[in-house]
C-alpha cells in the first residue's frame, strides 16, 4: 500500500467541494490536511478498493465522515460498516483499524482537547 499526502491549497473564506479535492489512486491511501492547529486537525482521505490503515491508537478523539463510498471501521475489535453521509467518533486511545470495503472518502476531524 502506497499513501501520499498532498499539501492543501484551500485558503481562509474559500468554498469548495471537498468530495473533488482529492482524488482516488490505484492502490493508494492519500491524504490532504485541511486544517492542522495545535487544539486540532482536519484531514481529507481517499481510499482505493481494499486499502487500509492497520489498527492503531490515537491520543485524542478523532470523528470520521465518510463522504464517499464505504467503510469499515474496527474499534475496539468491533467492526462498523460505514456509508456516504454517516460518522463515528473513535475514541482517544482505544485500538482502531479501517478499511475499504468499496473505495471512500472521509473527513477526519481530531480534537486535542
Amino acid at each position: 500500500m502506497e499513501h501520499t499526502e498532498e499539501q492543501t491549497d484551500i485558503s481562509m473564506s474559500q468554498a469548495v467541494r471537498l468530495i473533488d479535492f482529492i482524488d482516488y489512486r490505484e492502490g493508494s491511501v492519500v491524504s490532504r490536511v485541511i486544517v492542522n492547529k495545535k487544539t486540532g486537525s482536519v484531514t481529507l482521505f481517499a481510499f482505493d478498493d481494499g486499502q487500509g490503515l492497520n489498527e492503531h491508537t490515537a491520543p485524542f478523539d478523532a470523528m470520521a465522515y465518510i463522504i464517499d463510498g464505504e467503510a469499515e471501521i474496527i474499534i475496539l475489535g468491533k467492526p462498523f460498516r460505514l456509508k456516504q453521509g454517516e460518522i463515528i467518533i473513535m475514541p482517544a486511545n482505544e485500538p482502531h483499524a479501517l478499511k475499504a470495503v468499496k473505495k471512500f472518502k472521509m473527513i477526519l476531524t481530531m480534537i486535542k482537547s
